[in-house]
């Protein structure tokens, strides 16, 4: 298997009743541009559909397929990403020369203002990037996708895939963010991991055994 990071989409496998969730900055991306062929419907626009949370999942398109079909029962799939290296993709992303002078552009501040700005409330618009735990969420606070993977096996989650699938999932790399200096000071980042606790425990939590 390559892999791959470009596209964001939601994916559903209607007979094979999987949602795929498009978590960004999880590298869902490289499994989109492998399957988007194979799947029965695909959610790539507006970004309020291609990156539908689960408890908006739960609200209005679980409700809607229950219409078409009461007796089919989806499952939901959704990567995470170790929270640190999932803000660096933010932050490195958001650095790309198309936002500069705009709001939410990262490019004349350091990473660890960056971080900083995340842990502020109301955030910044740079750093307002949502939160992993809450997108895969029921709305209670509850972690209620059933497949999850860490971004870092990916591997084990195109396994999961070609297995519930029956085909091939080749992935190959597009589209990297521009390279940023990544530097984040000790006391930055232990506020981050205080504030962020339930963050760090998701992408503990989906961590697969090989």
């Amino acid at each position: 298997m390559n892999f791959l990071w470009a596209a964001r989409q939601m994916l559903v496998f209607w007979k094979e009743k999987l949602v795929l969730l498009a978590l960004p900055k999880t590298g869902t991306s490289a499994l989109e541009a492998a399957l988007h062929a194979r799947a029965d419907a695909v959610f790539d626009s507006p970004p309020e559909l291609k990156h539908v949370p689960m408890f908006r999942y739960n609200r209005f398109l679980k409700a809607l397929f229950g219409v078409i079909d009461p007796d089919r029962k989806f499952e939901t799939m959704a990567l995470v990403r170790e929270p640190i290296s999932w803000l660096g993709s933010w932050y490195r992303y958001r650095s790309r020369p198309e936002l500069d002078g705009r709001p939410n552009s990262t490019r004349a501040i350091s990473f660890d203002q960056f971080v900083e700005g995340y842990l502020q409330d109301p955030r910044p618009p740079f750093a307002n990037v949502g939160s992993p735990r809450k997108f895969v969420s029921n709305g209670q606070g509850n972690v209620a996708v059933k497949h999850l993977f860490q971004y870092e096996q990916i591997d084990l989650a195109a396994g999961f895939l070609e297995d519930r699938l029956k085909t091939p999932v080749t992935l190959a790399q597009a589209n990297v963010s521009p390279k940023k200096d990544m530097t984040l000071d000790p006391g930055t980042e232990a506020r981050l991991r205080g504030a962020c606790a339930a963050e760090f425990d998701l992408w503990h939590s989906a961590k697969r055994r090989v």
